[in-house]
């Protein structure tokens, strides 16, 4: 056996050689670790700490023109590891895992502290306020944890180096603490960035507030909404629960994104001698910060042109064709391109903290439906494709014109009239919105068949391992770490929650007047739904970083059952799709504490306040300002200029017309226009069975296995609100780091690409928010040139069809 490659903490490790779905070996020297009868192997000896140093020797000499590894671990620390534990060996069947997160761990450090509560909360309840604020605005500006993880650390040390150590006893109990029980700790550090993504993550029931009291101009009982809020997020939990030994304990359940925080982490905590020649990881971090920062004044703010640039569009500016062919923002995009990290990551998210496999697969799938797809379905006016623009979310009529729902709505029962909608007009999509939720179909329904042939027998066992085998010989080395060293989370604690939730629910609904419109039967429907796909869409994003959802199935189930009724079409939306999200962002902290070794019990409590807090907040924070702001998200209505659009609102409220007052029995049925659309359900469930035969048939071709029809067939299904130009910028830096980088520099790729990753979305998160509070909030958006409009391609967005009328367009 060789000593292969160098492990992230301890500088050199085995490389374990096969791994597979059904079998995975892990031969490190004599240890030998069977995944697929979850038994260790009789274990050798260990070796002593100075053979192990031996082994090791080489390939510190190679470093020593850095005085650095590959991730900044000193060759005193590994002698002082390998002496002071029993010897670990790193696993994990993950490569970027064993390069990037390390194996040891100190019980005693710190974590659930009276600083962490303090800047915690106060992370919490700031990003909430924020996000909800500027959620409202024409512009919307996300502010990430990120943020908060970068300003907490400075604040921490400061409290470490101030408060008082002396411990104070609460009164009444046994119970004492400390404000300040030594410096300020990475575990400190981990609870407050958790606290802080809580805050950050957003409330996708706020939408249904908003759409009630500011779209249909309906009243809404205050304690309905805030039950409404605080279920949907808190019922993820019980899914958590259920589904933490597939989607945490497995080591194959690796949630790639966490590595950036983890590699973020390390650079903050981690005590590093500077190479020769070179940086700090920290200093590196703050290197790309400042670059990022400065340069994001560019596009941000003064040449916001540079953020999306047509070239067809600029030679030929005249012609609609043209500029369809080449925008970037509202056509497929050729020759499109932007210089702007914002551009690349707004939507899909750093493609430098996404598989390589997953990337080509998104590629892949956004070609077949840009470039094959649409062009062929538009063209050739499928579904009177020309009456309508090539890319919009908004619904029209069988003119062309936008469609106007209250000549459909019953103002008094709010549902829907049919002799009125017979006497206007079917409803009508842009194709590439129609398409979108065809995909979105198909999405589904592979990814059910894709889990189950690729990951079922992975599943069965994990199942049978964690009720038959000693827990200790589950998973690899953090699961190890963390099962020997802490106390795990109850499993009645979710439960609890979980049943809690579901009666708060069940009172939302069916109290107050049922203003809610959804019955108690859709409430348990839509969890069964929750907990049917809850398993398959985790494995998805554990294993890619692709992230889908049950938004369209939840609407089209409900609307077909229970049609005519919008706001029980939302609701059941948000309680299927919602908690489904809620349960995966629980699962992927969950994994970051597993990663970082934080005690679970802290984590859970950490999650736990965080989400009660955030949701009241987000709640609070709406409440006030769809109340205070006259004619709030009614651009009609609002002072020219006024930033209270609710952009975001707008595609939800259009959304609960579609599939809650029209319904899919007049939109995908006979009756409708899309009926086609049905066939992607059939499509999607099938496409999966050919590549895991040829799996089957040859074995010994990997790339086989790595084409992943889900991620194929939601690779576009982002377009809108995602535009072209986002997918080929993100694809083109994710295949540059993911493919050339990796594989030509490899230890630059694991000492800085996650670290890139971080410091480019800070740098761009703390310009953004300078930009709009002293400038943007104020009305000042840039100076009047040429270069402050992106994309200059005006006419991609008009019709295509004689006789269709549309502002700033030609009438053909």
């Amino acid at each position: 056996m060789k000593w292969a490659y160098p492990f992230p903490r301890f500088k050199s490790l085995l490389y374990c050689t096969k791994v597979s779905i059904l079998s995975q070996f892990y031969n490190c020297n004599s240890y030998i670790v069977s995944m697929e009868s979850g038994v260790s192997g009789k274990k050798a000896s260990h070796p002593s700490s100075q053979q192990f140093i031996s082994v090791i020797t080489p390939l510190l000499d190679l470093e020593k023109e850095t005085g650095e590894s590959s991730i900044g671990v000193s060759q005193e620390r590994v002698t002082e590891d390998a002496e002071k534990y029993e010897l670990e060996f790193h696993d994990s069947p993950i490569e970027q895992v064993r390069l990037t997160v390390p194996i040891t761990d100190d019980p005693t450090q710190p974590a659930l502290t009276f600083r962490t509560w303090v800047l915690g909360l106060a992370s919490c309840v700031l990003l909430a306020f924020v996000n909800q604020f500027l959620g409202y605005r024409t512009n919307p500006l996300k502010i990430s944890s990120v943020s908060a993880q970068i300003a907490t650390l400075p604040l921490g040390k400061l409290m470490a180096a101030t408060l008082p150590t002396k411990p104070i006893r609460v009164p009444f109990t046994k119970w004492s603490f400390s404000m300040n029980p030594g410096p300020f700790t990475l575990k400190e550090h981990v609870l407050i960035t958790i606290f802080a993504t809580s805050g950050s993550s957003g409330v996708d029931a706020v939408s249904i507030i908003t759409v009630v009291k500011a779209f249909y101009h309906r009243s809404i009982h205050p304690v309905a909404a805030y039950l409404l809020v605080l279920s949907t997020q808190m019922l993820g939990y019980g899914w958590a629960g259920i589904f933490r030994r597939f989607l945490v304990d497995s080591p194959f359940m690796w949630w790639p994104e966490n590595l950036v925080q983890v590699s973020l982490f390390k650079a903050f905590h981690e005590k590093e001698k500077r190479p020769k020649g070179g940086y700090t990881r920290m200093q590196f971090f703050f290197l790309v910060f400042v670059a990022s920062f400065a340069y994001y004044t560019l596009p941000g703010y003064l040449f916001q042109a540079i953020s999306t640039i047509s070239f067809v569009c600029l030679i030929w500016n005249d012609s609609i064709m043209a500029q369809q062919i080449g925008s970037g923002m509202n056509g497929i995009g050729i020759g499109s391109f932007g210089l702007d990290w914002n551009t690349v990551a707004a939507f899909l998210g750093s493609p430098l903290a996404v598989p390589g496999f997953a990337i080509i697969n998104m590629l892949i799938g956004f070609m077949l439906d840009i470039y094959v797809l649409i062009p062929l379905a538009y063209w050739s006016n499928l579904y009177d494709a020309k009456r309508f623009p090539l890319i919009s979310s908004h619904t029209f009529d069988s003119t062309g014109a936008t469609y106007n729902v209250t000549r459909v709505l019953n103002p008094r029962t709010f549902d829907i009239d049919l002799d009125s909608y017979n006497n206007y007009s079917k409803i009508y999509l842009s194709i590439t919105f129609a398409f979108e939720y065809g995909l979105s179909f198909a999405t589904l329904t592979a990814t059910i068949s894709h889990v189950v042939l690729f990951h079922g027998d992975m599943i069965l066992q994990t199942w049978r391992k964690t009720t038959r085998a000693p827990k200790e010989q589950l998973g690899d080395v953090h699961t190890r770490i963390m099962k020997r060293n802490y106390e795990q989370v109850p499993e009645w604690w979710f439960v609890t929650i979980l049943i809690l939730m579901v009666a708060v629910a069940l009172v939302a609904c069916e109290c107050f007047g049922k203003q809610l419109q959804l019955p108690w039967w859709g409430i348990l429907l839509s969890l069964t739904i929750a907990l049917v796909f809850t398993l398959p869409i985790g494995v998805i994003q554990a294993t890619t970083n692709i992230k889908t959802g049950l938004n369209v199935i939840s609407e089209l189930i409900i609307g077909y059952i229970y049609p005519g009724k919008p706001l029980a079409n939302v609701v059941f939306k948000i309680y299927g799709h919602d908690s489904v999200l809620q349960a995966l962002a629980f699962l992927s902290d969950f994994k970051l504490g597993h990663y970082m070794k934080i005690p679970p019990k802290s984590m859970f409590i950490a999650q736990l306040v965080g989400t009660v807090v955030a949701s009241s907040v987000y709640f609070a924070t709406s409440w006030w300002l769809l109340t205070s702001i006259e004619n709030i998200c009614d651009e009609t209505l609002l002072p020219k200029g006024s930033p209270w659009t609710c952009p975001g609102d707008d595609v939800f409220y259009n959304a609960s017309i579609i599939w809650g007052v029209v319904g899919p029995q007049r939109m995908f049925a006979k009756d409708g226009v899309y009926p086609g659309m049905n066939w992607f359900f059939l499509i999607g469930l099938l496409a999966p069975i050919p590549v895991w035969l040829l799996s089957c048939k040859f074995p010994n071709h990997k790339w086989i296995q790595l084409i992943n029809i889900p991620i194929i067939a939601a690779g576009a299904s982002n377009i809108p609100p995602a535009r072209s130009v986002n997918y080929i910028t993100w694809g083109t830096v994710g295949i540059f780091f993911n493919f050339y980088v990796y594989r030509k520099f490899k230890a630059w790729w694991v000492r800085h690409t996650y670290i890139l990753s971080a410091a480019l979305d800070a740098g761009v998160a703390f310009m953004s928010m300078i930009l709009y509070f002293t400038l943007q909030s104020n009305g000042i958006f840039g100076p009047a040139w040429w270069g402050l409009d992106a994309d200059h391609c005006p006419l991609a967005k008009c019709p295509t069809a004689a006789g269709v009328y549309a502002e700033g367009c030609p009438l053909l």
